[in-house]
């Protein structure tokens, strides 16, 4: 088929490159020229695993191409996903301004009966209003607009577009749901298909019921900490119940990242609008929230204060495999260490350049004691505490031997990812902390 994706963030080249892959003549569409000339190249503006190769392909073989003209991408296409941002407005719920931007532009180009597929995270009932859009804005020829949700993971989006749980088709025309069907054969997943708003629905309550686990467990976590109990312990006890499983269980910082925290918070929105202030995801949201403020006050008086004392802060991503950022634990902790006054040390596999223009970018207190160092052995060198915020395997394999030779006398390891043994850490003369032990 030929495919138009409009959007060349996350979702959309990665989109784009494996579509092309399956033979599909596909447009990469976005109204940024230096992007569009940068992914030309097959030079990716973002870390994920495998997309630099697949985008590669793609453009060598000419069944990939970026571009900024929607003359060019929009009249031969049979389906056309939008999958641009939807920032969180001022309200709390999502910004819908980029879907109705991108709807406006492709509208006078459509050809007959071609499918809009929205591919944004988008409220209920957007579907019906894009197609406002497409008709107030030239949309003359028939045409549909479903939902066709994205359920990727930073970090493993590739794999996870090429092997999916499932495939989630909002529409209810039959030859539309027919042809989307036939698109994502390749793929081989279960296709499950509903109305576009039950679809819609589907995804926020697929990162929100995410999100929810990990709140759970972090406060199952604090009790344990209370009570002596053991939160692994705990997880590999309750993960046997069929009910229950055990994946999925990350104690930890709280959770972060582009989409868990800004669709927790839209639904937390969208329920607060509707009248239910007690909706469950307004305490989910609520309490991640706190949780950081709340651990860094715990750590603070572990360790006797941070104040004079030379803090090694191990990844800043807010996950292995991603160069991302957004909500990351150490968007929180970098800045609260330096204002009370710690000298901080950071390293991360992927991060440093990112890491460089957002610290140097938000004027925080205290900034001449922050260093980036490139490498491990670097940011633990001298360093009173070390903080481990990301599982990266670099981060997470260390021999606490090695640790204890870099890092001062009477050091401590703050564990935020539990990931290393207690008393292999304990017998070298670290002082540990783990989260829910």
């Amino acid at each position: 088929m030929n495919l138009t994706i409009i959007g060349t963030g996350f979702v959309g080249v990665v989109s784009s490159g494996v579509f092309a892959s399956f033979g599909n003549i596909v447009y990469g569409l976005d109204i940024d020229q230096k992007k569009v000339d940068m992914l030309t190249r097959a030079e990716i503006p973002f870390y994920e695993p495998g997309l630099e190769q697949l985008v590669k392909e793609g453009v060598a073989k000419k069944t990939l191409t970026f571009t900024t003209d929607y003359t060019k991408a929009i009249p031969s296409s049979d389906v056309i996903m939008i999958a641009v941002g939807t920032p969180s407005a001022m309200d709390g719920q999502a910004d819908l301004t980029y879907v109705f931007a991108a709807a406006k532009s492709l509208a006078p180009h459509l050809k007959d009966g071609a499918i809009v597929a929205v591919k944004s995270t988008v409220p209920p009932g957007t579907c019906d209003k894009v197609a406002q859009v497409i008709r107030d804005n030239g949309g003359t020829k028939p045409f549909h607009v479903v939902s066709l949700p994205e359920f990727l993971k930073e970090g493993s989006a590739v794999e996870d577009t090429l092997h999916p749980d499932r495939i989630i088709i909002g529409a209810t025309d039959a030859m539309v749901i027919e042809k989307l069907k036939e698109l994502h054969k390749p793929l081989g997943a279960p296709v499950v298909v509903m109305k576009p708003e039950s679809a819609q629905m589907c995804k926020y309550t697929s990162n929100a019921y995410l999100a929810t686990r990990i709140t759970f467990i972090n406060q199952i976590a604090n009790l344990c900490e209370a009570n002596g109990a053991n939160i692994q312990e705990v997880i590999a006890g309750i993960g046997l119940d069929k009910r229950i499983g055990k994946h999925y269980w990350y104690p930890g910082l709280g959770y972060g990242g582009s989409c868990f925290p800004k669709d927790v918070k839209e639904l937390a929105a969208y329920a607060k609008a509707i009248g239910q202030e007690n909706n469950l995801m307004v305490t989910v949201s609520t309490l991640n929230e706190e949780r950081m403020v709340s651990l860094l006050s715990t750590f603070e008086q572990q360790v006797g204060g941070w104040k004079g004392k030379t803090v090694a802060v191990l990844g800043l991503s807010f996950k292995p495999n991603t160069n991302d950022m957004r909500e990351a634990p150490s968007t929180k902790a970098v800045p609260a260490l330096l204002a009370a006054g710690a000298v901080v040390h950071s390293y991360d596999p992927m991060t440093n350049e990112e890491a460089a223009r957002y610290f140097g970018s938000q004027k925080l207190s205290n900034f001449s004691n922050y260093h980036m160092a490139t490498s491990v052995d670097e940011a633990l060198k001298g360093a009173h505490v070390a903080l481990v915020l990301v599982e990266w395997p670099q981060l997470i394999t260390l021999e606490p031997s090695h640790i204890k030779e870099l890092m001062v006398p009477n050091a401590i390891f703050i564990d935020c990812r539990d990931q290393y043994d207690r008393a292999e850490i304990e017998k070298v003369g670290l002082k540990y902390i783990g989260i829910g032990l």
